[in-house]
């Protein structure tokens, strides 16, 4: 039976999964896209594992459509929702009839022998940013000074030997819920001494040297092909971090650095990604420094800033899985 299949899981309203599945679509590759909130209540998973031949054999149905898992070439995994259960599920077992979906969904197509974008696996072990520091430091790429301290008296002595200011950044991609408002992402933050009181003690804090940029870059990695794009920031709040205030931002696509592209290239070997949004700043004297890769970052506010051809690289890629 020929893999032809792409299955693409992701949360229903992700631009992001939306520009992949069209760019698929375009070429006639036949997509099957749900989210893991389908599963187990509208979704079906049915699969045999023969006693003398390795390997899953089998279908998944929606209400509009089946696969067979031997059809399968390629899984985009973008952010996916977790299981969502039936209300009839007592409250008690709730807990344990999510695991039990989301590991006999996951491990199944995991064990598939098909291409992954975002292998669940992969983005666990590439995702956090005190090992992204040591991983691109040896690579070859030049990283910011950096603490994780949850000592306000060794975070102020630090802070005193920089020389230069310094800035607070969430140390993992968590969200903050404040009374009246929506579940938000805290922004780097330039601190003081005089800001490192005993609240410090109360959570790892991730502190860092500040770079001075003459504008930031963001590097979208597919594969292969490589999409920097220069962002010029046009306010004080998104000079610090341009995630805070999108509208003062100016996108232009630019020129990475021989030296830096090898860099990124030995990174994304490390961690086995086939794809990865960077951030970087470049310094007025023209230094790339890494901040941190998302292995699961967004890219399509940059592809209709830009019109580069970043979901048809995604198509690329997991249609060139079927040759």
């Amino acid at each position: 039976m020929p893999r032809k299949q792409v299955l693409v899981i992701a949360e229903r309203l992700d631009a992001t999964a939306d520009l992949v599945v069209h760019a698929l679509t375009e070429r006639k590759v036949p997509v099957l896209r749900f989210d893991m909130t389908e599963f187990p209540q509208s979704l079906v998973l049915s699969a045999e594992h023969q006693g003398n031949t390795p390997g899953w054999s089998g279908s998944l149905r929606t209400d509009r459509r089946a696969v067979q898992l031997e059809e399968v070439r390629a899984v985009y995994y973008r952010r996916p929702g977790l299981p969502m259960l039936s209300p009839r599920v007592d409250p008690a077992y709730a807990d344990w009839a999510v695991s039990q979906a989301l590991v006999g969904m996951v491990q199944i197509l995991t064990s598939l022998p098909v291409t992954w974008m975002h292998h669940p696996d992969v983005y666990r072990a590439s995702a956090h940013k005190p090992g992204q520091l040591v991983t691109a430091t040896a690579s070859g790429l030049e990283v910011p000074r950096s603490l994780v301290t949850n000592d306000p008296d060794q975070a102020r002595t630090w802070g005193a030997g920089l020389g230069a200011p310094m800035v607070c950044k969430p140390i993992a991609a968590a969200s903050i819920t404040l009374p009246d408002s929506a579940p938000a992402m805290l922004p780097t933050r330039l601190v003081s001494l005089s800001d490192l009181d005993e609240s410090v003690t109360l959570t790892a804090h991730y502190f860092q040297e500040w770079i001075p940029k003459a504008y930031e870059v963001r590097l979208t990695v597919v594969g292969e092909e490589m999409f920097p794009v220069a962002i010029h920031a046009g306010s004080d709040q998104a000079r610090v971090d341009w995630r805070s205030d999108y509208d003062a931002l100016e996108y232009a696509p630019t020129v990475i650095p021989n030296r830096v592209a090898e860099g990124v290239r030995r990174f994304m070997r490390h961690y086995g990604l086939n794809f990865g949004a960077f951030d970087f700043a470049v310094t007025p004297d023209r230094r790339w420094v890494f901040f941190e890769c998302n292995p699961a970052g967004q890219w399509q506010f940059i592809a209709k800033a830009t019109s580069l051809p970043i979901a048809e690289a995604h198509a690329s890629l997991l249609q060139g899985a079927l040759a």
